[in-house]
Parts: structure tokens; C-alpha cells; sequence
């Protein structure tokens, strides 16, 4: 079998296996991301797995570059992409991208067993903090959003269904006020 045909029938495979399960993503065709944990869990990660040309015979790439891994040390990220890569080299030749995200599940709390979060919103807010000083007042005012008065936010509410959405149909078209003109229209 060719390679492409090789990875045809591993994205069908995933997307099956996958289907509803919300932290499965696929960024392309050729490209996919795995939430590791639960979304509150401070030891989650994200891993992204993307094939090459010639995958399944040569390795994919993975990653860990996610904004999503920013509290992870890079000490922990290379920890967890050398024991991935020991799992690629065993697998190598054979689909390995469901292989490698169940691995990295099975295996998440020796992963992250060192793992001390990093506390990105202090070094954030000293940077801005340092850089504050720096710049100097603008004179130019932000655009504002738009604001709605109380009377419009109703209005909208009541057009729109919990998410947000027109109800179906909203802009059709009555037919029997359109055969009631059209009526007098013909006398």
C-alpha cells in the first residue's frame, strides 16, 4: 500500500474513533491534537501530531508547542517528546497517531511527574509592567464595541434561541398573506 493510501485509512479510522470525544482535534487533513487530561487539570497537556509525505514509513512530527502547554516546563515538554519518539521508533512502518495519543494518555502521570507549574501570568504582567513606562500616552481613543441598551439586548434575545441562532425559518415568506395580496392584485 502506498503511503497515501495508508494515511486515507488511518484519518478514517481516527475520525471514527474520535467522533465526539472533545479533546480529539484535527487541525488538517494530515495534522491532529490530543488533549491529554481534563480541562480544569493543571498536570493536562497538549500534544499535535503532524505526517509527513512519506508517513507512515518515516516518522511524523510531533509537537508540543500549544499555547494550551505555556504553564509546562520545556524540561518536562522534551521529557514527554523523547518518550513519544522512543514509542514512534517502535511503531515506525505501522498507523501510530491513535497508538501514540492512547500512549501518552496511559502513561500522562509518570509524564508529568516532575512537572511544577509555571506561573505565566506574573512573568505576563511584569513585562507589561516594565513596558508600561516605555510607551507614551496615546491620544488616540480604542474603538469601543457597540453597546446595546436593555430594550435591545431583549429584542435580540427573543429572535434568537439559546445559542445565539435565528430560529429556522425566520425569513421565509408568508404564503397566504402573499396569495391575499396577490388576490386583489388580479381583480
Amino acid at each position: 500500500m502506498s503511503a497515501n493510501e495508508d494515511q486515507e485509512m488511518e484519518l478514517e479510522a481516527l475520525r471514527s474513533i474520535y467522533e465526539g470525544d472533545e479533546s480529539f482535534r484535527e487541525l488538517s487533513p494530515v495534522s491532529f491534537q490530543y488533549r491529554i487530561g481534563e480541562n480544569g487539570d493543571p498536570k493536562a497537556f497538549l500534544i499535535e501530531i503532524s505526517w509527513t509525505e512519506t508517513y507512515p514509513q518515516t516518522p511524523p512530527i510531533l509537537s508540543m508547542n500549544a499555547f494550551f502547554n505555556n504553564t509546562i516546563s520545556s524540561a518536562v515538554k522534551q521529557s514527554i517528546l523523547a518518550k513519544l519518539q522512543e514509542a514512534v521508533e517502535a511503531n515506525l512502518g505501522t498507523a501510530m497517531t491513535y497508538t501514540l495519543f492512547e500512549y501518552a494518555k496511559d502513561n500522562k502521570e509518570q509524564f508529568m511527574e516532575h512537572h511544577n507549574p509555571i506561573n505565566s501570568a506574573t512573568s505576563i504582567s511584569n513585562i507589561i509592567s516594565i513596558e508600561t513606562p516605555n510607551t507614551a500616552p496615546s491620544s488616540k481613543k480604542k474603538d469601543k464595541k457597540e453597546q446595546l441598551s436593555k430594550a435591545q439586548k431583549r429584542k435580540l434575545a427573543d429572535k434568537t434561541d439559546h445559542k445565539g441562532e435565528l430560529p429556522r425559518g425566520w425569513n421565509w415568506v408568508d404564503v397566504v398573506k402573499l396569495s391575499k395580496t396577490g388576490s386583489k392584485d388580479d381583480e
